[in-house]
């Protein structure tokens, strides 16, 4: 039986470091790699890639760039309000899309990103797969929001941002090969990070 693009994002059987592999294409072909480029080279497979690679690159050494937790948090907002009204074509704006980065650093992150991507690749598997198709998907991405929103503030203190990073891109794992038990590690990992910012901000 054939899930819809909406709820499953391997239904072409690729793995994660496969969507790394055409990202990382890209930096053959152009010295600067900018959002758009992103996108179009992750192509439509649905939400969790869409939330996956914009953490993923926030926890590499990307993500010590000053502003970059930010922008990558707008990005994860934007596509998580698309993800919350059941959009299934992605759209980013322009001034966001334009946003490039060094293929050559792009590429260093990348090369940090492979082993755990790989490692990921081979442990998820479908489990308490109802939690991520509706309405349970809609609520992981209003979490995927406020994770997005903490971003700003917990920028402030040093790797603090990685904790809600580290909860997007758990969603984006889970909901990608329908592991339920991923998305409930992210749901604690995101009270985390509510938490550290709570903290932070009295």
């Amino acid at each position: 039986m054939t899930n819809r693009n909406s709820d499953n994002d391997r239904h072409d059987g690729r793995t994660f470091e496969h969507v790394l592999d055409d990202i990382s294409a890209l930096d053959d072909r152009q010295e600067k790699v900018s959002l758009v480029d992103m996108r179009n080279a992750i192509g439509q497979r649905g939400y969790g890639p869409f939330l996956f690679v914009p953490a993923l690159l926030e926890l590499s050494p990307l993500g010590g760039i000053p502003g970059v937790p930010t922008l990558l948090g707008a990005i994860v907002a934007i596509f998580a309000l698309q993800m919350l009204m059941c959009r299934k074509h992605f759209w980013i704006p322009h001034f966001l899309g334009k946003r490039s980065v060094d293929g050559d650093r792009l590429q260093k992150a990348i090369g940090k990103m492979r082993p755990v991507v790989r490692f990921l690749d081979r442990i998820i598997r479908p489990r308490l797969s109802w939690m991520t198709r509706t309405p349970f998907l809609q609520a992981t991405a209003a979490v995927c929001v406020l994770c997005a929103a903490m971003a700003p503030p917990l920028e402030l203190i040093p790797f603090a941002s990685s904790l809600p990073f580290g909860a997007i891109a758990l969603f984006g794992l889970g909901v990608t090969a329908h592991d339920g038990v991923v998305v409930l590690l992210g749901m604690a990992l995101a009270m985390g990070g509510l938490y550290m910012m709570a903290a932070s901000l009295l």
